[in-house]
C-alpha cells in the first residue's frame, strides 16, 4: 500500500504534458482559421516539448466542434481554436448546446484581424458619413449580403445599421465568396468582408472601400480610416481567434499555456505570418481575454435583440 501512494504521488507530480495535445478547429482545412491554427499548434508544440494536433472538426457554424471541447476531459490535452463566431453564436441561438462563460477556460488570444467595409463602384458614397447620409435618404434601397443569418458579417452590419439608425436590406448567401461575387457584379452593394479577401478587390478597383471595422487603420490599407473615426464612435467589429479548455482544467496548466501562448505572440515570424493575413499577433492575460468575451457577448446580445435575429 505504501509502495502504492508513493507510485500515485510521482505519477500525479508529473510535468505537464506527458503526451501530445489535440487542438481543435471547427472550421475547414485552408481557410485562415485553419492557418491560424497550424502555426498556433506548431510554435505551442515546440514550447510544450510535445506535439499538438490540429483536429478539424467543421460544421453547424463553427457549433460542432466547439461543443466537442466543451464536452472533453478538462486536462489540458483537449484544447479549442475559437473565434468571435463563439459569442456570437451564444448570442444568436434559441438553444445554445453550451455556455460561453460556464463550459470554458479562456486560455489567451492569438489573433486579431479587421474587416472592411467594401461597396460597388456605383454607390454615391465615398466615406463612412456619405454612406450613411446615403442611407438614410433612400432607405431600404442599399442591399448589404452576407454569409448567413447569425455569422460575422451579418452581425457586423447590423451592428452598423443599429449604431447609423439606418435601414439597408440584408440578402443572406451560403458563404462569403458567393457574396463578394455579386457585390462585383452589382446585385447588392455593400459587404463588411474580411481584409485578406477584400484587399484585392478594392486594389483592382473592382470594389470601394470606406471604413475600417476596428479602432485602428490596417498596414494594408493604410489610407481607409475607421468606421470609429467618421461617425460611429463605438463601432468595433474585429474578429479575433484565441484558445480555450474545457471548464475545471487545473489553473497550473491554464497558466503554463498562456504564458506559452504570450512568447508566441511576441515571435517575429509569428507576427509575419499572421500580418499575411491581414492581420496581427495578439498576446493577452487569461483574464483580458475573459474581459473581452463578456464585452463582445452584451455588444452581440444587444445587436440581436435590435435587429430581431435568431437562429434555431
Amino acid at each position: 500500500m505504501l509502495l502504492w501512494a508513493s507510485v500515485s504521488s510521482v505519477s500525479s507530480a508529473q510535468p505537464y504534458p506527458t503526451k501530445p495535445v489535440r487542438l481543435v478547429v471547427p472550421y475547414s482545412p485552408a481557410g485562415v482559421a485553419d492557418l491560424i491554427g497550424r502555426v498556433t499548434a506548431e510554435k505551442l508544440g515546440q514550447r510544450l516539448g510535445q506535439n499538438v494536433v490540429v483536429f478539424n472538426r467543421e460544421g453547424g457554424g463553427s457549433v460542432v466542434g466547439t461543443e466537442l471541447v466543451a464536452r472533453s476531459t478538462p486536462d489540458g490535452y483537449t484544447l479549442l481554436l475559437a473565434s468571435t463566431a463563439l459569442t456570437m453564436n451564444a448570442a444568436v441561438s434559441r438553444k445554445p448546446p453550451f455556455d460561453v462563460q460556464r463550459d470554458f477556460a479562456p486560455v489567451g488570444l492569438v489573433f486579431e484581424g479587421p474587416g472592411v467595409l467594401v461597396v460597388h463602384p456605383s454607390v454615391q458614397a465615398n466615406s463612412v458619413q456619405e454612406l450613411i447620409a446615403y442611407a438614410r435618404a433612400n432607405p431600404g434601397k442599399l442591399r448589404y449580403g452576407s454569409s448567413g443569418v447569425g455569422g460575422v458579417i451579418n452581425l457586423a452590419t447590423e451592428l452598423f445599421k443599429h449604431q447609423a439608425k439606418v435601414d439597408i436590406t440584408h440578402v443572406p448567401y451560403k458563404g462569403v465568396a458567393p457574396a463578394v461575387v455579386d457585390l462585383i457584379g452589382g446585385q447588392i452593394e455593400m459587404v463588411v468582408a474580411g481584409i485578406s479577401i477584400a484587399v484585392p478587390m478594392v486594389k483592382s478597383g473592382k470594389l470601394k472601400a470606406l471604413g475600417i471595422t476596428s479602432r485602428k487603420r490596417s498596414p494594408v490599407l493604410p489610407d481607409v480610416r475607421p468606421i470609429a473615426e467618421q461617425g460611429l464612435p463605438e463601432y468595433e467589429s474585429s474578429t479575433w481567434y484565441g484558445i480555450f479548455a474545457p471548464a475545471a482544467t487545473p489553473q497550473v496548466i491554464l497558466a503554463r499555456l498562456n504564458t506559452d501562448l504570450v512568447q508566441i505572440a511576441n515571435s517575429t515570424d509569428v507576427r509575419e505570418r499572421f500580418a499575411s493575413q491581414g492581420g496581427e499577433a495578439r498576446a493577452s492575460t487569461r483574464d483580458e481575454f475573459a474581459a473581452l468575451i463578456a464585452t463582445d457577448l452584451r455588444r452581440w446580445q444587444t445587436v440581436v435583440k435590435a435587429a430581431g435575429l435568431r437562429a434555431e
